[in-house]
């Protein structure tokens, strides 16, 4: 009796699962009747996942959130009228090659390889703006009527957008990098594999807030690791500490899938085979010991 399931499914877990699965930041958390926090759906998200105007909505309930956000999934979903065009003029192989390089703005190109290479990309790897108020330059959300401007000089693109840089006393400082960021984030999931593995680039100013966004995007538990690196000699700054680290966070599309992210050293093949052999033989652990450690020193003898 103890073995027995003594209830059965609970569907709304189930259909909650599958929700999550398919829409990962559409997943929050809420304090039920017994006043247990438990999995829930954000409807108002994803109200908002399956509409092409903006959905309104209020209710208290654990989220991140930022002004515009509702605009920034948009955003994402909204089709574009625009194609890829190939240039063979500047091109070297162009039919026979297997590599592609895309040159536009990323946000529209993310969404014109959806047709292509949804859910077919392994590993994509981005360096975005680390947002320091100089390195990202961003379209404000009203045009210029002018038949002059300034591409990319924190004046005018060539539509005629006001772009301005995005400096810290600016009173839209994340949400401006968020805005820009969030949307090119759901479409880059999209493209990935089941067992797929993205790795971001990024350092202190907006870590915090890039890592919030993936575990919505991209759900929780597919956070692998931070990855934190050292970038330069330390020196001190205006907070007193020689700050030299930048981060690569590590997101997968699917945790269940398993994967190897380390790379094998150069004849570990020779020694993995000399371990089943000496399994066969019946040797003793000591006696192996020394048997591979004459292998490891052949292998360093023949690398000099």
């Amino acid at each position: 009796m103890d073995k027995l399931k003594m209830h059965s499914l609970n569907k709304v877990d189930e259909n909650i699962k599958k929700i999550g699965a398919q829409f990962p930041n559409c997943i929050t958390e809420r304090k039920n009747q017994q006043g247990e926090v438990e999995y829930a759906i954000d409807f108002d998200l994803l109200k908002q996942e399956l509409s092409s105007v903006i959905v309104e909505g209020r209710e208290e309930r654990y989220q991140f959130t930022w002004p515009d956000k509702k605009k920034s999934i948009l955003l994402a979903n909204a089709p574009i009228a625009k194609t890829l065009r190939p240039c063979r003029e500047e091109s070297v192989d162009f039919d026979d090659t297997e590599n592609l390089y895309i040159e536009g703005d990323n946000l529209e190109v993310l969404k014109l390889l959806q047709e292509t290479y949804l859910g077919k990309v392994k590993m994509i790897y981005i360096d975005p703006p680390y947002n320091t108020g100089n390195d990202f330059v961003y379209e404000d959300d009203f045009a210029q009527n002018t038949s002059e401007y300034l591409e990319n000089s924190g004046q005018f693109d060539d539509e005629g957008n006001r772009l301005i840089k995005n400096m810290e006393t600016n009173g839209r400082f994340h949400t401006d990098w968020l805005n820009m960021i969030y949307p090119r984030l759901k479409l880059a999931r999209d493209l990935l594999t089941d067992d797929g593995v993205i790795f971001i680039s990024i350092d202190d100013n907006e870590v915090a807030q890039l890592r919030k966004s993936c575990d919505e995007i991209f759900g929780e538990t597919n956070f692998v690791d931070t990855i934190t690196w050292n970038t330069r000699v330390p020196k001190n700054d205006n907070k007193g500490l020689g700050n030299i680290h930048q981060y690569i966070l590590v997101y997968v599309k699917q945790a269940k899938k398993n994967r190897q992210f380390m790379m094998l050293k150069d004849g570990l093949d020779d020694v993995f085979d000399l371990c089943k052999k000496l399994k066969k033989q019946g040797m003793s652990i000591p006696q192996a010991e020394e048997e591979l450690k004459k292998c490891t020193i052949r292998k360093v003898m023949i690398a000099e």
